[in-house]
């Protein structure tokens, strides 16, 4: 499995939203770490991946109502 670094750009405005897919990321096959940092205009999710596809970690944010996208 690749080890990569994952950055998306989401809908997770808050804390509360965060808490709403926190246990689904950090149940997730594939994800060593994962953080949110809501202070930053694009609401940027970094994952540490161990093998999580970037569709499978915007599906689990479509899932609870989210948005993301991947940034390059």
């Amino acid at each position: 499995m690749e080890n990569k670094d994952l950055k998306f750009k989401t809908t997770l405005d808050c804390s509360g939203c965060v808490s709403k897919v926190q246990s689904d990321l950090d149940a997730a096959p594939g994800i060593q770490t994962w953080a949110v940092d809501t202070t930053t205009p694009d609401k940027i999710l970094t994952i540490k991946s161990n093998g999580i596809t970037e569709t499978e970690v915007i599906d689990i944010l479509k899932s609870k109502g989210f948005e993301a996208a991947l940034m390059n």
